[in-house]
């Protein structure tokens, strides 16, 4: 944001840059989190985008490295969809060695016998965070899974937390998925569902300079949260907002200002889908059909009944539409 558009609104800091928002739902999914963790479970953390997943995972670690009991690994690679049991080890290996110069044997036998080594003598639980997870290959998972049956086998604890959108959970409970999703915890973040108000009024309150006159009217904040569902999305609009309002010289914002901003289509079908994870592609391997009737379905082209079965099968693996 322009620091003109700052000064503007008396704005002591970026919308963007607000802090940590705790919902009622954070505190006891936190504490499911940790049980999980201690437990050495396989753990999936499934929300769409926007709703807080990463900034959760973030404040998890945080909390872990305060207390000590458990040591911390992350996957930090950014393209997941070629990340393998390979670079998973190799985090492990930079997170939990205690040498300066990390040497990671090539040898699949040597590697996986030295890791096993190096997580008992660190002696203590281990929990390994993989973000993004939903672009993981179903054959990582698997070998992730055995690679915790290692762990356990030699009587020591070794958890994994995924996170990443609800593709990740329809993964996991896919029939085909059985060995692995029998055996994970799937918790589901809700992010501010339900509390989009309370976090309008919390954002302003924290970047807003006190004793300034309100920025938005309470029918311009009652539009924004009637017509958004994330924090990344009331973040990204209220910004935008902000600035159309600074150049039109008018304060506070009113509903016309938002209304100008928001995105045409934005909670269509093709959008939906994406903040669920699925591109057309995901969509026909879910749904089993050509991604050419998927194409079809996402500009409206298909006849109305077909188009409603997609719509209810959509909405039998838990995508709203």
């Amino acid at each position: 944001m322009l620091r003109d558009v700052i000064d503007y609104h008396g704005l002591r800091r970026d919308v963007r840059q607000a802090g940590f928002f705790e919902t009622e739902q954070y505190h006891p999914l936190y504490m499911e989190l940790k049980t999980a963790i201690t437990q050495g479970q396989l753990v999936a953390v499934a929300g769409i985008v926007g709703c807080g997943k990463t900034t959760l995972l973030q404040r998890v670690q945080a909390e872990l490295v305060r207390e000590r009991e458990i040591l911390v690994a992350r996957s930090l690679a950014v393209d997941k969809d070629r990340v393998n049991l390979g670079t998973l080890i190799m985090a492990l290996f930079y997170d939990l060695a205690t040498e300066k110069e990390v040497k990671i044997p090539p040898q699949p036998e040597k590697r996986e016998r030295q890791l096993l080594d190096l997580i008992s003598k660190r002696r203590k639980p281990i929990a390994l965070f993989v973000d993004e997870a939903h672009d993981l290959h179903r054959k990582t998972l698997t070998e992730l899974k055995r690679l915790m049956e290692l762990v356990r086998q030699q009587g020591d604890l070794f958890a994994v937390v995924l996170a990443g959108h609800p593709k990740l959970k329809n993964l996991l409970r896919h029939p085909a998925m059985e060995e692995i999703g029998a055996r994970a915890t799937v918790l589901t973040l809700d992010g501010i569902q339900g509390q989009q108000q309370e976090y309008l009024t919390w954002l302003l309150e924290v970047c807003v300079e006190p004793g300034h006159e309100a920025v938005l009217t309470p029918a311009a904040l009652e539009r924004l949260a009637a017509a958004l569902t994330t924090p990344l999305q009331m973040e990204q609009y209220l910004t935008l907002a902000l600035e159309e309002a600074y150049r039109a010289g008018q304060k506070p914002v009113t509903p016309d200002i938002i209304d100008s901003v928001l995105a045409k289509g934005l909670n269509d079908v093709e959008p939906t889908l994406a903040r669920y994870g699925y591109t057309a592609r995901a969509v026909a391997d879910l749904l089993h059909v050509r991604p050419a009737e998927v194409r079809a379905f996402l500009r409206g082209q298909l006849p109305a009944g077909r188009a409603q079965e997609i719509h209810h099968e959509l909405r039998a693996v838990g995508i709203p539409l």
